[in-house]
């Protein structure tokens, strides 16, 4: 029965990454784990392999519309892809197992990956709950009329990177306030650039994997990314109608109750 849901969790995820250039990625990992049965460090490749290829889809909708600044996302990019690629290839393969034991607990490679990520769905639940739509759709701004903040875009871009490969998340709850702040996109045209940014990053962190040799179940990982790449298509004809802004903080609420679940189940109640 778990299965199941996880299927329609996919089409949830590719839905939010349609209608707010991010946040539902952020839930790929825990359906994986939890109601899929995979393990948590193979979940973050396979994540990777989802949230890239949706945010592929979501992309190409806003790139039509004109609505990806591809200098802005040349810039984040460049030192984002080298961390993620980095991060996937060298440091994920070069972690042990078993880390160190704390009374009963055993802290494995796996319950770190899954506490590391716990604690980046508390603080981008957080950013999502406390964000003020009037501040971050400065609309009346062209993107001919940018102003760079470039230590900004950059730092951001590199720290998105190595959280990325890590964690197997896009990060658009970082990308979208580093647009909308450090290049002064307007938000329509942050969304659009987020999910080019996002489906580049994920894409180069899984090819960090291929070439270190991580198995990979090419049929059940292609079945769940249907699913998800169904609800970002939905999710992209919705964005018309339906402001992202508004559903931020209730789906802000629901990941940080998803993140404390993880954080209870993993250090307590595991014990």
């Amino acid at each position: 029965m778990l299965p199941y849901f996880g299927y329609f969790s996919a089409i949830f995820i590719g839905l939010s990454l349609g209608i707010m250039g991010g946040g539902g990625s952020i839930l790929t990992v825990p359906v994986l784990v939890y109601l899929m049965g995979v393990s948590p460090v193979l979940s973050t490749a396979y994540s990777l392999f989802v949230v890239g290829s949706t945010s592929v889809v979501g992309a190409a909708g806003y790139f039509r519309k004109g609505l990806v600044s591809l200098k802005t996302a040349f810039i984040f990019l460049l030192p984002s892809l080298l961390s993620v690629f980095a991060v996937r290839k060298l440091l994920m393969p070069a972690i042990p197992q078993e880390l160190f034991t704390v009374g009963r607990l055993i802290f494995t490679k796996d319950l770190l990956v899954l506490v590391a990520f716990a604690v980046l769905m508390v603080v981008a639940a957080t950013s999502m709950i406390r964000s003020r739509p009037a501040e971050a759709t400065p609309t009346d701004r062209l993107a001919s009329q940018q102003a760079f903040n470039y230590p900004l875009i950059l730092g951001i871009g590199l720290v998105v990177g190595a959280l990325t490969g890590f964690v197997g998340a896009g990060g658009g709850f970082l990308i979208i306030p580093a647009l909308v702040l450090g290049a002064r996109l307007p938000m329509k045209l942050a969304v659009g650039t987020s999910l080019a940014i996002i489906s580049l990053n994920s894409l180069i962190g899984f090819t960090g994997d291929l070439s270190a040799g991580t198995p990979i179940a090419w049929g059940f990982l292609l079945g769940f990314l249907a699913f998800a790449l169904a609800g970002i298509v939905l999710g992209t004809y919705l964005a018309r109608f339906i402001p992202g802004a508004r559903l931020k903080p209730a789906f802000g609420w629901f990941t940080l109750a998803m993140g404390t679940f993880i954080l209870l189940r993993e250090l307590v109640f595991r014990q």
